[in-house]
């Protein structure tokens, strides 16, 4: 897997300005057309600039897999209509009052957790469940509900929390099935997903991320 560096409006917390999967990735609109071309080059994948809810936090905001987007209700049509120039597949807002999605949903194109707060919105979770087409579970990491912001999953692996526990990483290993290990980013931030935007084709990392993280995000992801 091929591992690049890269900051997103000057911060190395680059997830939680950004979101990617094998089919799209969604940047903020401030981002320079140059740091869009290569955000293309390195994770092989189309790329929309936009903003979500008319913020930056799309990483936050937002959760999706191949075949799905989930969005907070207050998503503006012309954003939506944004992300219909890179994807062509479900995209669904989300009628909740939790709407840091990409928080509380982990997800790639076998399976997905959600926070076990959102798991209680039967409505939300059967749109969710439909939107991303994939089993989904409860669950948390590291005793916490905020799956999406501990661990960054993809067809090969998933990297998560360190304090991750035995019995959530069976439930991860089950449900998104892929190899699951634990690391940090950016020097030892323990929310992975914070500075980690990741697919099956490569990882851009905040510029903060150490050796030692980039070998392991290597070997847990790169399959």
């Amino acid at each position: 897997m091929a591992i690049f560096r890269m900051n997103i409006l000057g911060s190395p917390n680059i997830g939680v300005y950004a979101i990617t999967t094998n089919a799209f990735t969604i940047v903020p609109a401030k981002i320079s057309q140059a740091k869009t071309e290569k955000l293309k080059e390195y994770l092989g994948s189309k790329v929309a600039c936009t903003t979500i809810g008319g913020t930056m936090l799309i990483g936050v905001l937002a959760a999706a897999n191949s075949n799905g987007i989930i969005l907070p209700y207050f998503t503006s049509d012309e954003e939506i209509e944004v992300i219909k120039t890179v994807f062509t597949g479900n995209i669904e807002r989300i009628e909740s009052k939790r709407t840091a999605l990409g928080n509380l949903v982990l997800a790639n194109d076998r399976g997905a957790i959600i926070g076990e707060s959102l798991m209680r919105e039967k409505e939300a979770v059967e749109k969710i469940r439909d939107t991303l087409d994939v089993e989904l579970e409860p669950g948390r990491i590291a005793d916490l509900p905020c799956v999406g912001s501990l661990a960054v999953a993809t067809n090969k692996g998933i990297l998560a929390h360190p304090m991750l526990r035995n019995e959530e990483k069976k439930l991860l290993q089950d449900v998104l099935k892929t190899q699951v290990d634990v690391g940090t980013i950016n020097g030892g931030v323990p929310y992975v997903s914070s500075g980690l935007l990741a697919n099956d084709s490569g990882a851009i990392i905040g510029n903060l991320t150490t050796g030692p993280e980039i070998i392991m995000i290597s070997n847990v992801l790169g399959g």
